[in-house]
This record gives structure tokens, sequence and C-alpha cells, in this order.
């Protein structure tokens, strides 16, 4: 892709201040995100996943703080105040939870909840407002959109909540769509269902970060992966290339535990030995090292930072789209030992 990216985030970090002293939840993450694009970020529960998300948001916990660089359009959003904030909520970036019952305030009507963004900006008078949130209900699928505009949330199915929700995130065009594990609970049909939905908005140039720690949702909709663990990116690649030759020991253990219909049958699904470090406690190294095979003593007492795959240029993305000159490479890993071929793999 050779468009300027719709949110270009370098050395992103985020640290909550506990009793215990400050910990680091999220560091040094960077990427891109281009129009019609989706970029998957996957890992593990509490990996930083979802804080990468509300950083660019400006939607931390109070005992929150972001760091780095957020460009939106050329619009710094780390640090920027809520009326900054406020401009690209909604109109130029889109949210869509996992949890449709709590991002659906409850005692309100889905037309309400539709409709109250484009009222609240003056981007439409009522009756507008109203038939748009009409055809934003036609355009995720939902039967009878007259009268599911008088409902509330509780009064709708699981996969019902979550196509209102996404109706409710793309209801001021957003140009782009943070969806943060936007099948979870869901089905596997209506989770098949909502994917194709996803697609169609992607298809219509509408960017994508996805939050989710199911390679099927990636496999099926992501152009580009990056793998977090432990608050950092370990391994990013297209998502072709991560599946068929993953770089790091991490990434491929994911990988092994993931079902499979076909092949040679297992008898019990791989799971990961250990536990993530807690953020607190960290090792000085590589935070994998405890939980992996091909570690070395250097992997416990150096920190292996992202370097670009040898194979793989680091200006394949647009010119000038990062802070020293470079663009930001789309294949890269931080690993000491990253794997080499798919013996290593196996």
């Amino acid at each position: 892709m050779t468009s300027a990216p719709l949110l270009r985030v370098r050395d992103l970090g985020v640290d909550f201040s506990t009793s215990q002293g400050a910990v680091q939840a999220v560091s040094g993450v960077s990427f891109d995100v281009r129009a019609g694009e989706c970029l998957a970020v996957v890992g593990e529960s509490g990996s930083g996943k979802t804080q990468v998300l509300l950083a660019c948001l400006g939607l931390l916990a109070s005992n929150g703080t972001a760091r780095g660089s957020a460009l939106f359009a050329d619009r710094e959003l780390i640090g920027a105040g809520e009326r900054s904030l406020n401009a690209v909520r909604g109109t130029g970036i889109g949210l869509l939870t996992q949890d449709p019952l709590s991002s659906l305030t409850p005692h309100l009507r889905i037309e309400t909840l539709l409709t109250e963004g484009l009222l609240d900006r003056g981007l439409a008078t009522r009756a507008a407002a109203r038939e748009r949130a009409l055809q934003a209900l036609r355009d995720v699928e939902i039967a009878d959109p007259e009268s599911r505009l008088r409902q509330y949330p509780h009064e709708l199915s699981g996969g019902m909540r979550q196509r209102v929700a996404l109706a409710a995130a793309l209801m001021c065009g957003p140009q782009l769509l943070f969806a943060d594990e936007p099948t979870t609970a869901l089905d596997v049909s209506v989770q098949a269902r909502v994917l194709e939905l996803l697609a169609l908005v992607r298809s219509r140039g509408v960017g994508m970060l996805l939050v989710t720690h199911d390679l099927g949702v990636v496999a099926g909709l992501a152009d580009r992966v990056a793998v977090m663990y432990s608050g950092r990116i370990v391994e990013t690649a297209t998502t072709d290339e991560l599946f068929r030759a993953p770089k790091h020991p991490y990434t491929a253990a994911l990988l092994a535990a993931v079902p499979r219909l076909h092949g040679v049958a297992q008898s019990r699904l791989v799971g990961i030995a250990g536990d993530p470090p807690q953020p607190s406690a960290r090792p000085p190294g590589c935070a994998f090292a405890p939980r992996c095979g091909r570690a070395v003593d250097r992997c416990s007492d150096s920190r292996p930072e992202l370097t670009a795959s040898a194979e793989v240029s680091p200006l394949t993305t647009a010119q000038g789209d990062s802070m020293d000159g470079r663009a930001w490479p789309i294949t890269a890993v931080a690993c000491h030992r990253p794997l080499q071929d798919r013996a290593e793999i196996a």
C-alpha cells in the first residue's frame, strides 16, 4: 500500500500508577493503519492490546498515562484535550467493544443510542438522524428496524446487540474503526455474520485496528498482524507470512495452540507452559524467555529489539512515514534466536 497512514503510532507507552508504584503496561509500540486495511493486534490476555486502543482515544483509566505519539490524519492524539479528542471520537475513529451490553447505555432506546452522536455534533436534523439510524440497522441486517429503534439493549439478543453496536460505531462516518474483540461470546454463525459485516466496512475504505485473541478471526479478516507479548510487539508480518512462517517462538506457540480439523490428529491441544510475567516484575531480557524452549543465556540478560527481517525491505510502506525517515517495516521480529524454517517450528 502506498497511501499515507490514517493512524501512525510511534513508541507508544502506557503506565499505571498503583499503590506499589508505577506499572508499565505498554512499551515502545509502533504501527501504521491505512485506509481499507485491517491490522490485527493479537496476544494473550494482559498483553496490552486493549490499552493501545484506549490510549489512542484518551480513554485510559484515571490512573493511566500515555506517552509517545499517535497521529490520526496529522492530529496528535496522545496528550490532546477532551475537545480535540471529541472531534475525533466517532467522526474520525469509531469504537466497537467486546461487550455491547456494557457499551450500549442500558436505559436509552436504540434510536437514542444511534442518533445522539449526530445530534450532539449538529451533523443532522432529528428526522435525518432517525432515517440514517434506520438505514444503519438495515446495513447490519437487522430485521424490522422501525420496531428495533423503540427497544432497549437488553431486549435484543447478543448477536443483535453487537450489530447495533457496529451500526453505532459507524453512524458518524469514521475513517477508522477500532474493533476490540468484536466476536467474543458470539456463537459461530453470528460470529461469521459479524465478520462478513466488518469485511464489508473495509471494502468501503474504512481502516480497521482489530484487537483479538482469535487467530481464526485474524486469518479471515486481517491484512497484517502485530503480535504483542507483555506490553511489547514481538513480531509483525503480513497475515499470510505470519501463518506460513512465524519468526518468534511465541507466535509459533500461539499458532500451535489453535485447534485444527485436518492434518495429523492430536489427542490434546498444545499449550504454552508457564504464565506471562506480571507487568511490575518483568525479567531484564526477553519477557518470553522463561517460557521459551529456545532461550539461551543472552535471552535472559538482554532484551531483543524489534528488527526488520533481512528478507523484507523496511521501505515497503509509504516514504517518510516514520520519525527516523524510514518507512515502518511490515515484517519484523524481536528475538535473539528467531525461527528460520518450518522444521524448527514443528
